[in-house]
């Protein structure tokens, strides 16, 4: 399939910075450069299929590069009927750099996911051919086409584990699946769909989708994914368990897999607003960058009040003493003290004293909450070191927590903020005020 509308070939992407990027994920060259891929999307109308490039020193400014490949390979065409290649996962893998990617339609689980090879981030791209394929063959007459049946071919994640590898992938089609690859193609070893690692009721009008598996501290597995709908209430919560195959279970024990509730899954990153801030709706599809002294989750987010636009963002990304994601409520916005050494972050707990807009992600994470000033009324508190605390909230529930430092962008100021997850579920999130104690 070739591109031949001049107003796809002929679009101005010059001024697009991190805008119209969706489903992003983040990579670093031997030089330092960050390369940004995501999906073939324009909040203003169609755009040419190819996958989106953009490249970085920062992590903050973008500067758009092209498109990897000439348009949607013809084989993922044939297949999907795509118009745009959806979602893409990069990793290096020995000398070359392999992009995953999807090509499908909204609301089809007719779909694939592709492998494209290149020596570097810039390309050039080679394609390498299909590696897993979906149709709507398998659909129960009479039964919500959500949870049940087969799997979407979308949204993949590359995931190492020794001298194994496997493609996460999926959506609320029939869930998110493990399938084993060849480690020296990069193609699948055996035919799909692989072993089931989450899934929604069939009755549930919502996704889960956007999988990405990473190793935790000490040992084990971390899986975030998206949850509900893309254009609103999307959200990223997590699972973990001590194998990339699973089973995922949430901060409850409940298993990422049983379709019999609607609600497992511990969140990581909900829609918010900062007072006097914009209100950031519905991040999601999230991808985890991990260099020597820091991780990031690369994500994008739309914004409260023009929800057809979507943009990129960063956060740093940090694990409690137990192994928990979580992730920073300020934006990466590359300052020195954001790259304070971990080693470095607070241990004295009087960093938790004075004000703080303080966010419940657990409260309503389909919704754009607002934070709430106050004091964090916590005891007990021990310091594990490394900005790493545990304490018991008011009401007793126990907590583990991470201290952080950020960029206040509504203040101007440096700051510190913080994420903790106790043993009710809840996921709470702050941003210490300024005037809350001594400039960091």
């Amino acid at each position: 399939m070739a591109v031949t509308d001049p107003a796809l070939l002929d679009l101005e992407t010059a001024g697009w910075g991190g805008d119209h990027a969706h489903d992003p994920t983040a990579v670093r060259d031997d030089d330092g450069t960050y390369w940004l891929f995501s999906t073939d999307a324009y909040a203003d109308g169609p755009v040419r299929g190819g996958v989106q490039v953009r490249r970085s020193t920062d992590l903050v400014t973008w500067t758009f590069h092209g498109w990897a490949l000439p348009d949607v390979p013809a084989a993922a065409a044939s297949w999907a009927g795509a118009v745009g290649l959806w979602a893409p996962e990069v990793a290096r893998v020995g000398d070359e750099w392999r992009m995953y990617w999807s090509a499908s339609s909204f609301g089809s689980r007719t779909s694939a996911i592709g492998l494209a090879v290149a020596p570097h981030p810039a390309g050039p791209w080679t394609d390498r051919g299909l590696v897993v394929t979906s149709t709507h063959d398998g659909i129960r007459e009479g039964v919500s086409p959500h949870g049940d049946g087969p799997p979407n071919a979308i949204d993949a994640n590359l995931v190492v584990d020794g001298d194994r590898h496997w493609l996460v992938y999926g959506s609320f089609f029939g869930g998110l699946h493990a399938l084993e690859l060849d480690p020296a193609t990069g193609l699948a070893l055996t035919q799909g769909p692989g072993v089931l690692l989450a899934r929604r009721p069939a009755a549930v009008e919502g996704a889960v989708e956007g999988p990405y598996v990473l190793p935790r501290p000490g040992g084990g597995w971390a899986m975030l994914a998206s949850w509900d709908s893309l254009f609103d209430t999307y959200h990223v919560r997590a699972g973990v368990a001590d194998s990339p195959t699973g089973p995922y279970v949430d901060r409850l024990g409940r298993d990422l897999r049983d379709d019999a509730g609607t609600d497992a899954g511990t969140p990581v990153l909900t829609g918010h607003r900062l007072p006097g801030g914009p209100g950031l709706r519905g991040p999601g599809h999230g991808a985890v960058l991990t260099e020597a002294d820091r991780q990031y989750l690369v994500h994008h987010v739309r914004d409260a009040d023009r929800p057809t636009h979507h943009r990129v963002q960063v956060r740093l990304l940090a694990w409690t003493h137990d192994a928990w994601p979580v992730v920073s409520l300020l934006p990466w916005a590359d300052t020195d003290h954001e790259r304070t050494p971990a080693t470095a972050w607070p241990d004295d707990p009087a960093v938790l004293r004075g004000a703080w807009d303080v966010l419940d992600l657990s409260a309503d994470p389909r919704a754009v909450q607002p934070t709430t000033s106050s004091t964090l009324e916590v005891t007990d508190v021990v310091a594990h070191g490394s900005g790493r605390f545990a304490w018991r909230w008011g009401d007793g529930a126990r907590a583990e927590a991470v201290v952080m430092p950020g960029l206040d962008p509504v203040r101007a100021h440096p700051t510190w903020t913080f994420g903790a997850v106790d043993d009710r579920g809840r996921v709470v999130a702050g941003v210490r005020h300024a005037a809350a104690g001594p400039t960091p």
